[in-house]
């Protein structure tokens, strides 16, 4: 699949692709920490609660200097490429994030936070309410929900966003799969939470790692997960169907550890 990207008629504010690489890791770096502090007040509050504001800021940050709408909602259609998803009409962008918020908000209590963050990174992206910088606004909305829910700032140099960034494509597969499952009548964002389950483990075990100078990073593409899960799910095979002769295997080892160290 070819990278997503929003398709508008709007001229670009800078044309330099070096410069507009040094501009967007500069505002990105504003909008993580715009929004870590937002988080940090959210918790403060013991309510957080995701405003409209709140997504424009973030897009505000994200935008400002590269497009000309930064910190407002697209006032026309627009067409992913890369993607067959036809995001709703410029007239209806306001109503859908409402609905959006709405669905995050009221859900807040019940829902695991993995739900939550996974629903708010294919929701946003499905609306797609802006000319440009959608995914990564996305990206952020959906870890700031991750970390307001959990009530931290979670740990790890390595962030969800980062990975996220670092290779695309299982994102975009998720992505496409809850859109289909839309399409089918279902709010099914398992895929998402999947996806985002494995690049949290990274993000955490990456502080292991530093600790102890051991790699313990998991791979968070569900198609290399399949694969590396393949060995394992053998042994627990093996397992489940010969339980005595494991048994008997087992004693023998615990037996010959015990006469070698007694």
């Amino acid at each position: 699949m070819a990278d997503r990207k929003s398709e508008a008629e709007i001229p670009a504010l800078i044309k330099d692709p070096i410069e507009l690489a040094k501009k967007e890791a500069e505002n990105a770096l504003l909008q993580f920490d715009w929004a870590m502090e937002e988080v940090e007040r959210w918790i403060a509050d013991g309510s957080p609660k995701v405003r409209v504001s709140t997504l424009l800021a973030l897009h505000r940050k994200a935008m400002d200097g590269i497009d000309q709408y930064a910190g407002n909602f697209r006032p026309a259609s627009v067409a992913i490429k890369g993607s067959s998803h036809d995001p709703v009409a410029g007239d209806d962008v306001a109503r859908y994030v409402e609905e959006m918020l709405d669905y995050i908000n009221e859900k807040w209590t019940e829902e695991l936070a993995i739900h939550l963050a996974a629903y708010a990174m294919w929701r946003l992206n499905w609306i797609h309410p802006f000319a440009d910088g959608n995914g990564r606004t996305s990206r952020i909305l959906s870890y700031m929900v991750l970390c307001g829910k959990l009530g931290q700032i979670l740990p790890g140099s390595r962030t969800i966003p980062e990975q996220i960034s670092e290779k695309k494509q299982p994102y975009y597969d998720a992505l496409e799969k809850a859109d289909r499952e839309f399409k089918r009548g279902a709010t099914n964002v398992r895929a998402m939470e999947q996806l985002l389950e494995g690049y949290l483990a990274n993000q955490l075990i990456g502080i292991q790692e530093q600790a102890t100078g051991n790699s313990y990073l998991q791979n968070s593409d569900p198609e290399d997960n399949a694969i590396s899960e393949k060995p394992k799910n053998e042994l627990i095979r093996v397992i489940e169907t010969h339980p005595v002769i494991v048994s008997s295997v087992v004693a023998i080892i615990l037996a010959l550890f015990a006469f070698i160290f007694a």
